[in-house]
């Protein structure tokens, strides 16, 4: 590490020292508790994602409560928070934790449980572990990119394997986990996405992108991938207490989540209108609800289709006690949808 290297390091662990956030899993020593914060945070922010770890601790205190868990009840406290694969891979994982004995201690042997990828094993080997190991996400790719001035694309094989190294070369011997949660701290809260606090920064005299003006622009990404308008039109069918659901089935979004009658075009809503008796005509209640996935925006419409008789229902789904709804777990969008449904 050379001398201006070093200096970002020490400055930046002395910003930590300071300013560091007062994470409930940080400094306890548990891998569990790690390891679960880094699942939730890694599409959620953390003032929304600390409230689950809460709940899921409360819940499944240790990897074991976790692991003996069904499905249905990872998901439905995951409710909310989006991407179930995640919750998915989760429960799986603490299975083979389970089965393991106990959690791995270094990165190389954590990448082996389901869903975990480089980063997340990173920080759980550097801070449940004391591994001298570099864990680079979004934070870290911003606060090096324009620190240092680097234009190649974070999102490239070259620009991973470049900051990777770099994050490396700049890691202090035995302080790794400090090192890493500075990295995300400071790019959390000084070197933000958009109007970082240039002013207020300890390292502003050796920022390249602040000497050249070019913090809008650092990092660079790439894009790769197109957003996909959908339509839904989604129909809360009750009769006598109960209500038609489906699980949706592996593949696809919202993979074993439930959903209402939902229908993607016009065909499929069509069909279902010619079928219903004389009179019986689904009502809307909510129309343009706007629900936006990462690489989807969804407009859905709300419908009560309320029958004093079973209709004939596609394949797969199944009648649902009401009172029972809150046990199955669902998507945010659906979740919605039941709260504004009218009441008989």
């Amino acid at each position: 590490m050379n001398n201006d290297d070093n200096r970002f390091t020490t400055t930046l662990l002395q910003w930590f020292e300071e300013n560091a956030r007062p994470l409930p899993w940080r400094g306890i020593g548990n891998a569990y508790a790690v390891w679960l914060s880094e699942v939730i945070l890694q599409q959620t922010r953390i003032e929304q994602g600390t409230d689950y770890w809460f709940r899921f601790m409360e819940r499944f205190p240790t990897v074991e409560h976790l692991a003996e868990a069904t499905e249905d009840e990872v998901l439905r406290l995951w409710q909310g928070l989006g991407y179930y694969s995640r919750a998915r891979h989760l429960h799986v994982a603490a299975k083979q934790v389970v089965q393991l004995g106990g959690f791995p201690k270094t990165a190389r042997e954590i990448m082996r449980l389901k869903g975990v990828g480089p980063y997340t094993a990173a920080a759980i080997a550097s801070m449940a572990f004391g591994e001298d190991v570099a864990a680079v996400d979004g934070n870290v790719y911003r606060v090096l990119a324009r620190h240092f001035g680097i234009d190649t694309p974070i999102n490239s094989s070259q620009g991973q394997h470049l900051f990777h190294d770099l994050a490396t070369t700049l890691l202090p011997a035995g302080k790794a986990g400090d090192f890493n949660q500075a990295l995300m701290d400071f790019g959390a809260m000084v070197c933000t996405p958009r109007a970082p606090h240039c002013l207020d920064c300890p390292l502003a005299g050796s920022c390249m992108a602040l000497a050249n003006g070019q913090q809008g622009i650092l990092p660079v990404k790439l894009k790769t991938v197109k957003v996909k308008n959908l339509h839904f039109r989604c129909v809360y069918l009750r009769c006598k207490g109960y209500t038609a659901w489906l699980r949706r089935p592996a593949g696809g979004i919202w993979q074993g989540l439930w959903q209402p009658l939902l229908f993607e075009d016009d065909a499929q809503w069509q069909a279902l209108l010619s079928s219903l008796p004389d009179g019986l005509m689904p009502q809307l209640f909510h129309g343009g609800v706007k629900h936006v996935l990462t690489h989807r925006v969804i407009t859905a419409d709300f419908y009560l289709l309320d029958t004093s008789s079973r209709i004939s229902l596609p394949e797969g789904y199944q009648w649902i006690d009401e009172q029972d709804l809150d046990n199955h777990a669902m998507p945010r969008l659906f979740e919605i949808m039941v709260g504004e449904c009218p009441r008989p």
